[in-house]
């Protein structure tokens, strides 16, 4: 266990693509951090760089927690991938518990650990993905011939999902589900059963869009926002006006009108579309395009993993991948009106907590699939 924590070399084998790339978006989302929170930073702490200098030292604080992990041998995680996912049921459940979760804006989501609030969600999310990484590769056969294999797997999602639900936490439940569905697409599952399961999971989500009022003037906002856009089309409006006013190069870095105090989360939830209006459609373009080459990069590290025969190295790599490339295209389609009002963040840019030092101990397990390439 000591071992692989007294490696020094595995620095020398970071991919240089992935690290450039994920340098770009650590910078872009520090200057945007602190660009878009700087006036309710001042109204609420009377002091404008508050949210900053925090994000500041949880970057610090992941960037600590990934070089830890990018040195744990992958095999040391297969090992203990059941274990991750009892984790991840004990908290699931720890956070539903009276005086235990921590309630925020009506959804009890965090953990309190002293100086910090964990998402228990962020984890979840991780943890089943190293889990269907290792049952794909366990029970691979099952996977592709057999209906049941793959209802197993997806049962243990769906558990998931269901606590997730409780909390409730809508967002963080279809991100899962439709990371979980690529994960054993890309396993080999066969096409009717796959078609079948995702009928099954967009008719679940679409009733439970519908059965709840709240949900329902959401997706109603969503659909026709200016129609009440100073009730349930109020977030969505205003990101459209920003994204009106950046046009193509923007007005400038920090002469956002919105993010005072127009457009609610312009820090965390609505970033996506401060930068456009700061840095124009150019502006968004490029963080679109290193999305992009984030996701062809991971993918390829998960590729060359699976042709190297490290089959479960290679499914992690994807998983991971397309978790938060879905998360991404789900918080700019809410940006964009494109999808319906979700409180979720845009990963390695949004401010964040505890989800900040997780997606780094995330990327850290991808960036090791790269190293384990090229032992």
């Amino acid at each position: 266990m000591i071992n692989f924590l007294r490696s020094q070399n595995n620095f020398k084998h970071l991919d240089p693509i992935l690290t450039l790339t994920l340098i770009f978006l650590m910078s872009v989302g520090l200057v945007m951090v602190a660009s878009s929170s700087f006036a309710v930073a001042q109204q609420s702490f009377t002091k404008p760089f508050y949210y900053f200098i925090n994000q500041s030292i949880r970057l610090i604080l992941g960037l600590l927690c990934f070089a830890i992990m990018v040195n744990v041998p992958l095999s040391f995680i297969k090992n203990h991938a059941k274990k991750l996912l009892l984790l991840s049921f004990i908290l699931l459940t720890l956070v539903l518990i009276p005086g235990i979760g921590r309630t925020v804006n009506g959804s009890t989501r965090w953990l309190d650990c002293g100086i910090i609030r964990i998402q228990v969600s962020e984890i979840a999310k991780l943890c089943v993905i190293i889990y269907l990484s290792r049952y794909i590769v366990v029970y691979q056969e099952r996977v592709k011939t057999n209906i049941v294999g793959f209802i197993n797997a997806m049962l243990m999602v769906s558990l998931v999902v269901f606590l997730l639900l409780c909390e409730p936490d809508f967002g963080a439940s279809v991100v899962l589900v439709t990371t979980a569905l690529c994960l054993l697409f890309l396993g080999g599952v066969s096409l009717w059963a796959f078609a079948l399961l995702v009928s099954i999971s967009l008719s679940s989500f679409s009733i439970l869009a519908i059965s709840s009022p709240y949900r329902m003037s959401r997706l109603t906002g969503f659909l026709d926002p200016w129609a009440n856009q100073f009730d349930s089309g109020y977030q969505l409006t205003q990101s459209l006006i920003a994204f009106g006013r950046g046009g193509w190069f923007g007005v400038g870095l920090g002469e956002s009108v919105q993010k005072l105090f127009y457009l609610p989360e312009a820090h965390t939830d609505f970033i996506f579309a401060v930068i456009i209006e700061e840095l124009g459609l150019l502006g968004g373009v490029l963080v679109l395009v290193l999305y992009g080459v984030f996701f062809i990069r991971g993918m390829q590290i998960g590729k060359k993993a699976h042709v190297l025969n490290l089959h479960f190295n290679g499914y992690l790599a994807q998983g991971i991948t397309v978790l938060i490339i879905v998360q991404a295209l789900i918080n700019i389609g809410v940006n964009t009106g494109i999808l319906p009002t979700k409180g979720l963040n845009l990963p390695l840019i949004s401010y964040g907590g505890s989800n900040l030092i997780i997606t780094y101990i995330t990327l850290a397990i991808l960036f090791r699939v790269s190293i384990e390439n090229k032992l």
